[in-house]
């Protein structure tokens, strides 16, 4: 059964600005050996389907499903798909507690940066266990905000990082749950768990913009902000800080920013 819980990042342009850019090259790397012509896959969480519809090319002409609880991902992924060209992929609204397939359907079931977000990651892993295939792999990359790096060291980003840490558990969530991927996986009835760990950086001129700017709006505009200062975490002067010590780091040609990873294969 679902727990309350709320999605800190909401779909704002800024958001969904940097989830587009994600691929399976820069982010699921270690999923890419396994990916074989001819596997169906179901992608938990698939949002814009950036990851999703490259899955889909590797895997043709076997079928993709990607699912996400926001139904406005469904039309932007499918459209997405669309214009690629990309036939053996379809997307639909829906929950990772109660996924809409029977026992042993997939191949490959695997989530992007979902299980941070959810209040009962066990339940979620369980349930993409009972729909892969005996033999089958589910596969998880979670990052661990808390060991995120940065330089210059500036009191804004460690305010956006006591702030994010904050919001993120009075969703429900943990922020830092890649560090705990394996140990999830274990306890959600997987004997056979491969964990490995690999890092976003972002140093050059063009990265940090990229990053930086989308996350100086992201401070004042998308639900993070807004679900910040209803629960009390912060401020608005607070919130105005964090945006303008995000849009100092984009200038500083220093400016260098790291987040690690978990990951898991988990084979049922």
């Amino acid at each position: 059964m679902q727990v309350n819980e709320r999605y800190m990042h909401g779909h704002h342009e800024s958001v969904l600005r940097t989830h587009s850019w994600r691929t399976v090259d820069n982010s699921a790397a270690y999923l890419a050996p396994h990916l074989k012509p001819g596997l169906n896959v179901l992608d938990v969480g698939s949002g814009p389907g950036t990851i999703t519809v490259d899955i889909a090319a590797r895997v043709a002409p076997g079928n993709v499903v990607g699912i996400d609880m926001e139904p406005t991902m469904e039309t932007q992924a499918t459209g997405l798909a669309d214009s690629l060209g990309r036939r053996n992929v379809s997307f639909r609204t829906g929950s990772a507690y109660a996924i809409d397939a029977e026992d042993d359907t997939f191949d490959i079931v695997h989530a992007h940066q979902v299980l941070q977000h959810v209040a009962d990651p066990v339940a979620v892993l369980r349930e993409m266990r009972r729909v892969v295939k005996p033999g089958g792999i589910v596969a998880a990359r979670d990052v661990i905000y808390i060991a995120s790096s940065w330089f210059p060291l500036l009191p804004g980003l460690q305010k956006w990082m006591d702030t994010y840490q904050a919001v993120a558990r009075t969703n429900g969530g943990d922020p830092n749950a890649g560090r705990r991927l394996k140990t999830l996986a274990f306890e959600a009835g997987f004997a056979d768990v491969a964990s490995t760990a690999s890092i976003w950086c972002f140093s050059d001129a063009e990265d940090r913009d990229w990053w930086g700017s989308a996350w100086s709006v992201r401070a004042l505009e998308s639900s993070f902000a807004t679900q910040a200062i209803e629960s009390g975490v912060a401020t608005l002067e607070d919130l105005r800080e964090i945006s303008r010590a995000w849009e100092d780091w984009v200038q500083d040609e220093r400016g260098w920013f790291a987040m690690p990873h978990g990951e898991i294969l988990a084979r049922k």
